[in-house]
């Protein structure tokens, strides 16, 4: 695996709880350890480690050759879990209302007639078009193919006789931060309960 695939590899972030907050990337991981704003956790042994401690560790574990990412002075594997060193809180419950946001939500597919033609030939569709008074929101904006998006036009989906595949709606922290049973973890289920993965932070 190479150096760049390695560094976007999930990472679970704990507050000084150990309770688990969120997914972040290798890349930031490793960032927030060498600013001292966090350690490494070594799965299975529960010890803390910074980027000095985890290189010997990564150096001395032979399952993991090819597995490093590499520095001049250091060779580490990936950290899969971190702990801040000082946030306490629960996680950021408003997931913001953006464009990054809503192509997540909607999986780069657009909620008319299911295509996923590619980021660029996607716009984010008002429900009730705002020359009738709707708003950029959660619940009344989707995306939508250009086809789609012309065939709609400046009319509701029922006046155009079309119909939205799901409700959208304000997605919660689990639903954007998923990630795949192959890149999830083994070592993150020691912090992580079915309850706590599943629940919706935001009604």
């Amino acid at each position: 695996m190479n150096r760049t695939a390695l560094l976007q590899r999930p990472a679970l972030v704990l507050n000084r709880a150990w309770v688990p907050i969120q997914v972040t990337s290798a890349r930031e991981a490793i960032s927030l350890v060498a600013k001292g704003a966090a350690v490494i956790i070594e799965p299975g042994t529960y010890q803390t480690h910074d980027l000095r401690t985890w290189n010997d560790v990564s150096r001395a574990q032979d399952r993991l050759e090819g597995q490093t990412i590499r520095s001049a002075r250091l060779a580490i594997a990936p950290p899969e879990v971190i702990l801040l060193k000082v946030y306490q809180g629960i996680g950021e419950r408003s997931v913001v209302f953006s464009r990054k946001n809503i192509f997540k939500r909607d999986r780069y597919t657009c909620q008319y007639c299911g295509a996923q033609p590619g980021p660029d030939a996607l716009t984010i569709e008002h429900i009730l078009p705002r020359s009738k008074g709707g708003i950029s929101s959660w619940v009344n904006c989707v995306l939508a193919c250009v086809p789609c998006n012309k065939r709609k036009a400046d009319r509701t989906p029922e006046q155009a006789g079309m119909r939205l595949r799901t409700v959208p709606r304000k997605p919660s922290w689990r639903t954007l931060a998923h990630v795949s049973p192959r890149e999830r973890r083994e070592s993150w289920e020691q912090f992580l309960s079915r309850a706590y993965w599943e629940v919706e932070l935001e009604p």
